[in-house]
């Protein structure tokens, strides 16, 4: 299950006793299909980075919609991870969502 906190925030990463063995299954495909989009959207992301750092060099400032694309991929991948190391059962959306992550500190 996971853990809501106030404000709507939920903790991706909690300890689930129970587990679905049809999903399981549905998991294979699954999470075959998000990771070739993770890859897809990773590249991408390199190619962004790789901008970035010649943005850099040459500006002295970073672009914001490369940072942004480059952020999107990290969240994408945060958000899924969970779901393809089997800590849930709850599908991510095979397309990425606007998702924020924090650090408590």
């Amino acid at each position: 299950m996971v853990e809501e906190k106030q404000g709507g925030l939920k903790q991706l990463f909690v300890y689930e006793h129970d587990a679905s063995r049809l999903e399981l299954f549905i998991r294979i495909v699954y999470s075959f299909v998000v990771m070739l989009v993770l890859a897809v959207y990773g590249f991408i992301a390199e190619i962004c980075m790789l901008i970035q750092w010649f943005v850099v060099l040459i500006l002295g400032r970073r672009s914001e919609g490369l940072s942004n694309f480059i952020k999107g991929y990290l969240e994408y991948f945060v958000h899924v991870i969970g779901y393809v190391y089997w800590m849930t059962d709850d599908r991510p959306g095979i397309f990425p969502k606007p998702v924020e992550i924090y650090e408590k500190k």
